[in-house]
């Protein structure tokens, strides 16, 4: 069994580690916040005047992602089903706004055709998943995107032999789900109480406490203070600072 130490906190006889995605492993802000506008434009040349609404309820002003904001921690479904009513209030049909925001969506993501490369990898984290595979834990990525979409990331950062299984929310389910956490730990073959999630949301937080995880780190790159990430068992601001002990 391994123990986890970061900080002050020891996790004891963890096998695997849970990681999302973006904001986590992906620093994915700057494409998130660009895909977002490009939605908006996209909806709004059809709903003239819905542009500034669209991008408060996605959680985007000027250069400004927030953390918290249903951009940066819902999934597309989550997305496209908040762009839709925002579509309804202007007098559309559900199902045409549902229609109007679906193919505004795919419209968008054709703008960034490799999906893979609009975020890079934070820097030092492979060294991270490297040091962490070495050791024998197990690693997954579950992430509120696609699983196609974590396909990409893992791809084209060349992660696939640190990595054992990749999930996206395909499956009708969304954080903070904490069936997510189950069946992530169910195909790892390992218990909920052995496993540590990392993660930079407060979805990711309370999916995990709900499952019984071993525990739970929150993590934010650039605001190691970050208030919504208080409920997590510890807070840091680099993956570099976890540690291993070998038992």
């Amino acid at each position: 069994m391994i123990n986890v130490i970061c900080k002050q906190k020891t996790f004891k006889n963890i096998e695997a580690i849970i990681f999302d995605k973006d904001g986590t492993l992906a620093d994915s802000e700057n494409f998130l916040r660009e895909l977002a506008l490009k939605r908006a434009r996209l909806i709004d040349a059809q709903i003239p005047g819905i542009y500034e609404p669209l991008l408060m309820a996605f959680g985007v002003e000027n250069d400004y992602l927030n953390p918290t904001g249903l951009m940066a921690v819902g999934s597309n479904k989550e997305n496209q089903i908040v762009a839709a009513g925002y579509i309804a209030e202007t007098g559309r049909s559900w199902f045409e706004s549902l229609s109007i925001a679906s193919e505004s969506f795919n419209n968008a993501e054709k703008s960034f055709p490799i999906r893979g490369k609009t975020s890079p990898i934070f820097a030092g984290s492979l060294e991270v998943l490297q040091e962490l595979k070495q050791q024998g834990l197990k690693i997954a990525i579950l992430s509120a995107d696609t699983t196609e979409g974590v396909k990409e990331f893992v791809k084209t950062h060349e992660l696939d032999d640190y990595i054992d299984l990749i999930m996206g929310v395909d499956s009708g389910l969304f954080k903070p789900d904490p069936r997510l956490f189950l069946q992530a730990c169910d195909i790892l073959r390992v218990k909920p109480e052995n496993s540590l999630m990392i993660g930079d949301s407060q979805g990711d937080i309370s999916m995990a406490k709900n499952a019984q995880a071993g525990g739970v780190i929150g993590i934010c790159w650039k605001y190691p203070e970050a208030p919504h990430l208080q409920t997590a068992d510890v807070v840091i601001s680099d993956l570099a600072q976890l540690q291993l002990e070998i038992k």
